[in-house]
């Protein structure tokens, strides 16, 4: 029988008197440190506490031994950095001052879910949860232990980095099956990511790395993790709403990834500048209906995309919902297609996919012959032919009037034909805070001017926030430490301290994380120690009945934490996915 005093609490497998675990490598003197509880800690008086092995911004994942069932089980503690603490000198969770309510709030929010959660057991795709419960101040779900490997790993492992279509559809349609359930009550994951979908020793996937949606929100209340290129363009933005049609975004993103073998460009970069492409060898390989289910779920406006599971669901599987969106498709956005095209040599034989390309450049070469037919009939005033001579001008046809091009989309703009047709644009990129990245917030020639054709017109088009990372100021003094961050833009607040053994005037604690990016003006709380003997002769008017609770900050900041990039090289003919 296992005894629990023998357990590796890196791995949770016995290993008798050793102090190195020989499956894991943890050490048995190994300290966690806080804010992550000690190992051996027992929750409920059940559950032995082991290694911390993922955080993010709602809280910490442990591996753990359940007592009662002599078996090894993950546990995920409601924790969020951004509000809460814990020091040494007791276990139970801190609350910053003024941050109750909306710990309280989340604290519902992460019980609802794993409790809905629970419910659902028994799901092929999903984590068996078997608790939700409280100890040390705050909540913990339990979920069963299982051994396996990200999808993301699976796939860099691999010979060429991506897998076929009949691979990918055993895969990853019982995920889509499940991530439908999940949306049927009412819980929309907001992560899915080759990371967080994980194949286990049955060569199943399973969903993993559930967090409550404050975390899955560039603009949210807590420090966030979204996973860039996978996550939909309204996690970037308050303004948009999240649903089903944002899980669906990051499905077909992970699809692309799986088939493609290189990440999605961001959403954010796409909504500036959509280049998101099917190489063309890949094109000639997939199914076009996979290749039209790609582009409806990755539609980067939500009013856009596909917008249930079902939807998406008939699509890749050829129904004539695939078909008529395909015919959609052509019809669109095949000169978009055919522009993005390269030139492509003769080939001997032609494989079945290469009518992807054959409709688009057939579709343009139509376009062409009735624009020209046009051109030369009902508009033939309206264009020179080249070598004929013009004697005669009119004025009025060469002068037009500047468009407002202020609020628009520079990515609209961009594409415009009539617009690069009448002016010569320009950019220049301008940080704000008031206008989404992307966005036009001025331009160098007042609307309605009238100004000759070919004139150029400077559009400054926001980056966004201003972004400055934070730099660890622990162990510095006050001062210096308030010197360097306002320096560097934050709003620095101070929360004295008379407890503990530091220098009189140290920082022994920031409320963000450090070397992390932050928005520019982001308030940040110092923890400086103040002795005893300085705080009477200083006489505060404030005190802290709790000296480990202190005003939190409210920020809107978001971490970079971006997939690294791979590449393929693209084939003669190139599949557009357009953003609209």
């Amino acid at each position: 029988m296992i005894s629990s005093e023998t357990l590796c609490m890196g791995c949770m497998r016995d290993i008798g008197d050793e102090k190195k675990c020989p499956h894991c490598g943890f050490h048995v003197d190994t300290v966690q440190e806080p804010p992550f509880l000690p190992v051996r800690s027992v929750i409920a008086n059940r559950y032995l506490l082991g290694r911390a092995l993922e955080r993010n911004g709602e809280g910490v994942t442990y591996i753990s031994w359940d007592i009662a069932e002599k078996k090894a089980v993950f546990i995920r503690e409601f924790s969020p950095a951004a509000i809460t603490v814990r020091n040494g000198s007791s276990l139970n969770l801190q609350v910053m001052l003024g941050s109750e309510s909306a710990f309280a709030e989340m604290r519902r929010s992460f019980e609802e879910m794993w409790s809905k959660l629970a419910k659902l057991s028994g799901l092929s795709a999903l984590i068996n949860v078997t608790a939700v419960l409280e100890d040390y101040g705050t909540s913990y779900a339990v979920y069963d232990h299982f051994d396996g490997i990200s999808l993301r790993d699976f796939l860099l492992r691999s010979k060429t980095g991506y897998i076929p279509w009949e691979k990918a559809r055993q895969l990853l349609m019982p995920t889509l099956s499940t991530l439908g359930t999940l949306h049927k009550n009412g819980i929309i994951h907001r992560g899915i990511s080759p990371s967080t979908l994980v194949i286990g020793e049955d060569g199943k996937i399973k969903i993993t790395g559930f967090s409550i949606g404050e975390v899955r929100s560039a603009e949210g209340k807590l420090n966030p993790q979204i996973f860039d290129g996978y996550a939909a363009l309204e996690q970037y933005s308050t303004d948009i709403p999240q649903g089903p049609w944002t899980d669906i975004y990051a499905f077909a993103a992970v699809l692309y990834r799986a088939l493609i073998g290189s990440d999605p460009i961001s959403a954010r970069e796409r909504a500036v500048n959509d280049r998101l492409m099917v190489p063309g060898k890949f094109a000639e390989a997939l199914p076009a209906y996979v290749i039209n289910g790609l582009i409806n779920a990755l539609q980067i406006q939500p009013k856009d995309r596909t917008r249930t599971v079902e939807q998406l669901r008939a699509e890749l599987s050829a129904s004539p919902v695939a078909t008529a969106s395909g015919v959609e498709y052509s019809r669109q956005h095949a000169q978009k297609a055919a522009e993005q095209q390269k030139a492509s040599p003769q080939k001997k034989q032609m494989k079945p996919g290469a009518i992807i390309g054959i409709t688009s450049a057939i579709i343009a070469v139509v376009g062409i012959a009735v624009f020209a037919a046009l051109a030369l009939t009902v508009f033939k005033d309206k264009f020179e032919l080249p070598g004929k001579e013009t004697t005669t001008v009119e004025q009025d046809a060469e002068m037009t009037a500047v468009p407002n091009f202020i609020g628009r989309s520079f990515y609209d703009i961009e594409s415009n034909p009539v617009f690069n047709g009448n002016f010569k644009i320009q950019s220049r990129e301008v940080y704000s805070s008031e206008v989404n990245a992307g966005y036009v917030i001025s331009q160098s020639i007042d609307p309605d001017t009238m100004v000759s054709k070919g004139t150029e017109i400077t559009l400054f088009v926001s980056k966004g926030k201003e972004k400055v990372m934070l730099p660890d100021v622990k162990g510095a003094s006050y001062e210096d430490a308030y010197n360097r961050l306002t320096e560097l833009g934050f709003e620095v607040e101070k929360s004295e301290t008379t407890v503990g053994n530091y220098a009189d005037g140290e920082v022994i604690m920031v409320s963000l994380a450090e070397n992390q990016q932050y928005d520019v003006g982001t308030k940040v709380t110092l923890r400086v120690y103040v002795s005893p003997t300085t705080a009477t002769e200083a006489q505060p008017e404030t005190s802290y009945t709790n000296p480990t609770r202190y005003e939190p900050e409210e920020t809107d900041s978001s971490s970079s934490d971006t997939p690294e990039i791979e590449t393929v090289d693209n084939a003669d003919t190139d599949a557009y996915i357009p953003a609209d």
